[in-house]
């Protein structure tokens, strides 16, 4: 076996062999680990500093149902996108997070996270599922989809490569 492909094993990036134990890849549960602990210390810090979170378009009415797990595991089965792109997603949201200057939140991630990944997913991989499907699987109507994407697309300026 090659080095890379110990390496990318060992990430949990190659997709039959880096399955866990529920059938979801290692790196999927990773990525759903940083992003639920990163929910709570930013949770903690906005209670602490009594500053509140500036409203976006990528805040919902109340907290959805299902954790950050669930959700990422949720896009996975049905979007059938490669574990690459929830990777760049998660690379894309932080950048999307810095450039207009807002936290990670239980009313946005989960919004910042379908969107992330049908934007990686269409930079990434040969085939994807159109708005509408990712919109249906993230419990959002395609307009507001459509919507979230220009804004994500033009906060990160439509700079799709991960680099810097």
């Amino acid at each position: 076996m090659a080095a890379g492909s110990e390496t990318f094993m060992g990430l949990g990036l190659l997709d039959e062999s880096s399955k866990g134990v529920s059938g979801t890849p290692r790196v999927l549960v990773l990525i759903a680990s940083v992003l639920e602990k990163s929910l709570q210390k930013n949770e903690k810090l906005l209670e602490k500093s009594g500053r509140e979170d500036a409203i976006t378009i990528f805040h919902g009415w109340r907290s959805p149902s299902l954790s950050i797990r669930q959700y990422i595991e949720r896009i996975f089965k049905y979007a059938r996108c490669s574990n690459s792109c929830f990777v760049v997603a998660y690379i894309y949201i932080n950048k999307f997070l810095q450039r207009t200057d807002s936290c990670l939140t239980p009313l946005n991630a989960h919004r910042l996270l379908i969107t992330g990944v049908m934007v990686a997913a269409k930079f990434l991989d040969d085939e994807c599922y159109d708005n509408a499907y990712y919109a249906r699987i993230g419990g959002v109507s395609t307009a507001e989809m459509n919507r979230m994407e220009m804004k994500f697309l033009f906060s990160l300026d439509f700079q799709s490569l991960c680099y810097n």
